[in-house]
């Protein structure tokens, strides 16, 4: 996941378990909801022959195609009412005598979107029963001699949509299209989990947390600040000393960082520990050019935080110029004995400080606008 061009200077923060629900309620969307169930779409249906009543009286056999599943209506906790049509041609024999039906049958699904460890969204549907499948007649007059079969008919169609629609959605290719891995696609590598039948339920509070310690991780995050190796650090002229005779020249550039682990942060927040190694030039220039080396280290405390509406932050509060390390080392005899000396480390270490705060002001290479890679996941 790489970072926006989005600024985001003044964010609104929020927490890991607001950000889990946010993200499954923005990643599950009725198009992939409809996606979930769609395998069952165009694939025929056949029921019967079955006899009803004596042997040879009367039977029937009915045959038909699964249409296109339609979400009907949107409940809270990212649970969708899901209707699945189903035409069929049916065929009665009564006697020697024979009647031809068409009948309407929906099956109505409910698809709810769980959270499961150890990253998983599981499109979750409860078993079909027979009350979840509708059956109604088109005919404009039927006999009354057949009527007293309608009701064994649809007692039996019902039964049978049922299970066969439980094992159309227990089909391992359909159920593995209901898992979606999230650590494996933002890694690019094949999911080992979605073959599973039986999952380890977390809720969404819990999958926030775990998105954020399994996805912002070390290696990540120095892919984002390895990026500030070689910006220039540039100070000065600046007028020091006894009255002001001496003018100051910094120029240099931040060099390899150094990311480290850190054992915890504020809040229980993922963050890190960061170095940036800093190699100045110095000139201070008093009646003649003074010459100096600095190296410098700039100690840091990445925070990843959640911030609305759907946003990863690398968050860097601005250094404090009491941490920052000098080391100071003078190009010459007369350089090492300039009485100003300190007062120019101080000065240099401030000014040094400043730079780092204003390049650090703009978060917008340090922030994933996770809603646009969901949006822009086919």
């Amino acid at each position: 996941m790489q970072p926006t061009e989005e600024t985001t200077n003044d964010p609104s923060w929020i927490d890991y378990a607001d950000f889990g629900e946010r993200f499954v309620t923005h990643a599950v969307t009725e198009e992939r909801i409809v996606a979930a169930v769609s395998s069952m779409a165009g694939r025929g249906m056949a029921i019967g022959p079955f006899n009803i009543g004596p042997p040879g009286l009367a039977g029937f056999i009915a045959e038909g195609k699964v249409g296109e599943p339609t979400v009907l209506r949107h409940d809270p906790h990212v649970v969708f009412q899901v209707t699945v049509p189903l035409t069929l041609a049916v065929k009665v024999r009564l006697g020697g005598r024979k009647l031809r039906l068409e009948a309407v049958v929906e099956i109505d699904l409910t698809l709810h979107a769980r959270t499961a460890d150890p990253l998983l969204i599981v499109i979750d549907i409860p078993p079909i029963t027979t009350r979840d499948v509708s059956f109604v007649l088109r005919a404009q007059t039927v006999e009354s001699a057949w009527e007293w079969l309608l009701d064994p008919i649809a007692g039996l169609v019902q039964r049978e949509v049922a299970n066969r629609v439980n094992s159309m959605l227990a089909e391992p290719q359909a159920r593995s299209g209901r898992v979606f891995d999230v650590e494996a696609m933002v890694a690019g590598t094949p999911s080992r989990h979605r073959a599973q039948e039986k999952f380890d339920w977390i809720d969404y509070g819990e999958f926030g947390h775990r998105f954020f310690a399994r996805i912002v991780t070390r290696d990540r995050v120095f892919e984002v600040v390895e990026k500030m190796a070689g910006r220039p650090i540039e100070v000065g002229p600046l007028k020091t000393g006894p009255k002001d005779r001496a003018t100051v020249t910094v120029r240099g550039a931040i060099r390899h960082p150094r990311l480290g682990d850190r054992p915890e942060g504020p809040d229980d927040l993922v963050s890190f520990d960061l170095t940036l190694p800093v190699r100045l030039d110095i000139t201070v220039q008093v009646f003649k050019a003074n010459e100096y080396r600095a190296d410098v280290e700039i100690p840091l405390v990445l925070i990843a935080r959640a911030a609305d509406p759907l946003l990863i932050v690398i968050d860097v509060p601005p250094p404090a110029t009491e941490d920052i390390r000098m080391d100071f080392k003078a190009k010459g005899v007369r350089a090492a004995t300039l009485g100003a000396l300190a007062g120019i480390k101080k000065q240099v270490i401030a000014q040094v400080a400043g730079v780092v705060r204003e390049q650090l002001g703009d978060s917008s290479g340090r922030t994933i606008d996770v809603a646009a890679r969901i949006d822009g996941v086919a």
